[in-house]
């Protein structure tokens, strides 16, 4: 197919993300959760893998955009000597019901309209029986997934899809009503009121929207990138997923493709702090709740990545019958990184649990520290030493990473100060004690005096990105003589075009082939520490272009290349809540983590 990345859509119900190319085709939807099967799975694939294609028959132009503070996608198509259609897609979110509504609407002269309804089950492997009911709507079921589609539209069956063809003038409508159900145990859904649901939706995304309280320069970015998140959203769990795709690449026609459906705690100060600092704290307080209720158990077993649920085991494997985005394979489901040692987890678990006893949003009932904290910070002071896979997942092995470090010390930072401030009930001077030896492990061990600069893992001279975290943790101040040396050699080895890379493939070993594009939350903290170090017009500069990479909808993936445009996984909720950080340290003037650490 075609590359679309940079062209994809989204609209959700917060349980599950259909992704629309720009030819108005439903390429990519898992259901009824994120982490479902996929029945629509042509976008890492062929259209055998399944699709729902719904255009103008004739040569056309189009122009998207959401409705203003909604998840409604309007697709307005200027068909050449012909007239002009709108389709809305949307997904409602009232009710248990799961839905996806596509309604037809022509606005001047006439148009012919195709339609092609293709699913396939079992992310595109497994064909669906067809049944037309009596009320005349169409059913399509495979194992234990039904599919109910309702239509004023004459459909007819050719080849395992349902085909449409018709003429639209100004002012005729039809709509495409498609429900998920289970096909035992449920009788077919009954029909429901279309429009009634799409104003629903639509005033639902905009009161929800209407809570922010930001009203900075970028406002648009920011609450575009908010409602980004919130489609990302478990609204029953309060997890949210990295995204909602799979296996789109890092590098187009290479094997660094995963599956990003899953959540990652280490997202949980990055987030939080979003939230909070917008006003949207009762979101904040439905997220940690999801984070602690993963947290319970003993911390040997804490896992990197969990299920929007919170389930633990999601076993990575591979689809052969795909044939992955422009041919990038192998197509990966499930993530076997949630087994990896990954140690800058526990610093951003503790940052995030003091940040909210600051907020008063402190997940459970028992603040001791007994229940999260002290436990985490007990089974630390036993790995903090050990190498891990570092923040970027490394699949070449464990090391001994900076960053990873830095975050331990996090962790025993943020127990020091919740005991201070907060009156925790655990060996205090221990973590003082573990704290100082990490930081001096660090400043002897991961900082390089030939280069002036803090390195990507001990005792070696690569760069990486995740360095710029340094002074917007707090490990050392800005202006330390050490940070500066390390900002400027971030620069040095790894801009490139402007944009910062996460790391040199070509010279670190992560086990694939090089070729990766810039990571665009990189770019975003980067963007922090300009703040930090007072080069404000650095800083907005560096933003706007990163505003300009959004895609005509204001979506971002996880990376760039200035070959293919927006790559990876997308959207990608790092990226978005990179881009909400950064417009919020511009508008206060500093780092927003650093600012809310100290305040």
């Amino acid at each position: 197919m075609n590359s679309c990345i940079p062209k994809l859509a989204m609209i959700s119900n917060q349980r599950t993300a259909a992704l629309l190319s720009g030819r108005g085709e439903i390429v990519w939807l898992c259901w009824p959760a994120f982490d479902s099967d996929a029945c629509f799975a042509m976008l890492i694939g062929s259209d055998d893998n399944g699709v729902w294609s719904l255009a103008p028959k004739h040569a056309y132009s189009t122009k998207r955009s959401y409705m203003p503070d909604t998840m409604t996608l309007e697709s307005v198509y200027d068909v050449r000597f012909g007239g002009t259609v709108a389709v809305a897609d949307f997904m409602p979110m009232s009710g248990a019901r799961s839905s996806l509504v596509r309604i037809v609407r022509g606005t001047a002269g006439a148009a012919k309209m195709q339609m092609r309804f293709a699913p396939r089950f079992d992310y595109g492997n497994t064909r669906p029986l067809f049944e037309q009911g009596k009320g005349g709507e169409w059913t399509a079921v495979s194992g234990p997934h039904r599919l109910t589609l309702r239509t004023s539209v004459s459909l007819k069956l050719e080849d395992g899809a349902l085909l449409a063809e018709w003429r639209v003038s100004k002012g005729d409508c039809a709509s495409f009503v498609l429900e998920y159900s289970r096909s035992y145990g449920e009788s077919t859904p009954e029909a429901f009121d279309q429009f009634a649901a799409k104003a629903e939706t639509e005033e639902g995304w905009r009161n929800w929207i209407g809570q922010s309280i930001y009203r900075g320069p970028y406002q648009e970015a920011v609450n575009r990138s908010l409602l980004t998140l919130k489609s990302l959203t478990d609204m029953e769990s309060g997890g949210f997923v990295a995204a909602p795709s799979s296996s789109l690449p890092e590098k187009v026609g290479g094997v660094r493709n995963w599956d990003y459906r899953y959540c990652w705690l280490r997202d949980t100060t990055f987030s939080l702090l979003g939230l909070v600092h917008c006003g949207l704290h009762e979101d904040a307080k439905v997220w940690l709740q999801w984070l602690s209720r993963c947290l319970q158990g003993d911390p040997k077993e804490l896992k990197v990545v969990y299920g929007i649920s919170g389930r633990r085991e999601h076993s990575e494997w591979t689809a052969d019958w795909l044939s992955g985005y422009e041919n990038s394979r192998p197509v990966h489901f499930g993530n076997k990184a949630s087994s990896q040692l990954q140690l800058d987890t526990f610093g951003e678990v503790m940052d995030a649990l003091l940040r909210a006893r600051r907020h008063h949003l402190y997940p459970i009932q028992d603040k001791s520290g007994q229940g999260l904290e002290v436990p985490l910070l007990r089974h630390l002071e036993t790995v903090w030493d050990q190498p891990d896979r570092g923040l970027w997942e490394m699949r070449s092995g464990n090391r001994q990473f900076t960053q990873s470090k830095v975050m331990a010390w996090v962790a025993f930072d943020r127990g020091v100060r919740a005991a201070e401030q907060f009156g925790i009930d655990g060996p205090v001077d221990r973590w003082r004690r573990v704290r100082d030896k990490i930081h001096k492990t660090v400043c002897s061990q991961g900082f390089n005096r030939g280069l002036n600069s803090f390195t990507q893992s001990f005792n070696n001279k690569l760069m990486d990105a995740s360095l710029l975290l340094l002074p917007l943790v707090g490990f050392l101040p800005i202006d330390d003589p050490r940070i500066v040396g390390t900002v400027k050699m971030v620069e040095k080895r790894l801009l490139r075009n402007g944009l910062l890379l996460r790391y040199n493939s070509a010279k670190v070993d992560d086990g694939f082939p090089a070729g990766e594009g810039a990571f665009l939350a990189c770019n975003f903290w980067l963007v922090e520490v300009y703040v930090l170090q007072g080069r404000h017009e650095e800083a907005r500069v560096h933003f706007e272009k990163l505003l300009k990479l959004r895609n005509d909808l204001g979506l971002l993936s996880e990376e760039y290349d200035h070959k293919h445009g927006l790559i990876g996984n997308m959207p990608q909720a790092f990226s978005h809540i990179g881009l909400i950080n950064a417009a919020l340290s511009l508008q206060a003037g500093t780092s927003i983590r650093h600012k809310d650490l100290n305040s």
